[in-house]
């Protein structure tokens, strides 16, 4: 399913500004599961394993965005 280029970027706005703090909160409480503070190493392969696993499903939204509008008219 292709999105058209303003809606992909309304929504890579909408994960971005909401679905970021929640990825935060949520791999915080992750994180707050253990009894004790784990290793820094342990501790930054979660937060990389749970970024990629949120960012995933939305590979899509963002793919071009950063691009020009390949909808829009051309420019004289």
């Amino acid at each position: 399913m292709l999105l058209p280029y303003k809606t992909r970027k309304r929504w890579s706005l909408f994960l971005l500004l909401v679905g970021m703090p929640a990825y935060i909160g949520f791999a915080w409480w992750i994180t707050s599961l253990f009894d004790t503070r784990p290793h820094v190493l342990i501790e930054l392969v979660i937060y990389i394993a749970l970024g990629v696993v949120w960012i995933l499903p939305f590979k899509f939204v963002f793919l071009g965005v950063g691009k020009a509008d390949p909808d829009a008219p051309p420019e004289e």
